[in-house]
């Protein structure tokens, strides 16, 4: 999602646009809808590699930071911001929700398409963060998306937690309780 030439786009050699994202969406929706979800999530947590080494190259540059693990806590706000704005998928807010996740949220986030949707449809970006927030933590994570702008929600807005926390989030959703009060963050 960046241009060809930059330190980004050398770190893995190549980049998609929105349009190729949301035609991969459009198609597989049409052609292949039962499987549609997976697809994107897995297709996503694959090119997870790929962004977490395009912030490994481009940190440096921008921040005077080596390394992710050198990163200050109180400074991955805006650097996460900043590198996602960057490399074209919007700019993210990162913060804790409760004690045992983490969310991060953008109003203008790459893969949703306003108004296209009746549930959360980011499935290639959940992947996506799931590996890299993953590599950036040193711990697996879950993402799951609780919001969309695909559905016209203000803001997309990812969850990521352990597995196990967020299994546990969904089965609560599922029965009626809000991703908030699942994580005691009410």
């Amino acid at each position: 999602m960046t241009a060809p030439g930059s330190a980004s786009a050398a770190a893995d050699g190549l980049t998609i646009g929105r349009g190729a994202l949301h035609q991969l969406h459009t198609i597989l929706l049409r052609d292949a809808p039962d499987a549609a979800l997976s697809i994107l999530q897995e297709t996503g947590f694959a090119a997870g590699e790929g962004v977490y080494r395009a912030f490994c190259a481009w940190l440096p540059g921008e921040t005077g930071v080596a390394r992710p693990d050198e990163l200050d806590a109180g400074r991955l706000n805006d650097v996460l911001s900043a590198f996602f704005q960057h490399a074209g998928w919007g700019a993210v807010s990162v913060a804790p929700l409760g004690n045992a996740a983490l969310v991060v949220d953008s109003s203008d986030w790459a893969e949703a398409d306003p108004g296209s949707a009746d549930a959360p449809m980011c499935f290639f970006s959940s992947g996506m963060l799931a590996d890299f927030l993953g590599r950036l933590s040193g711990e697996p994570v879950s993402v799951m998306e609780v919001e969309c702008r695909s559905k016209n929600d203000a803001r997309c807005r990812f969850l990521s937690a352990s597995p196990d926390t967020l299994n546990a989030v969904y089965e609560q959703m599922t029965q009626g309780t809000g991703y908030e009060q699942a994580l005691g963050a009410e």
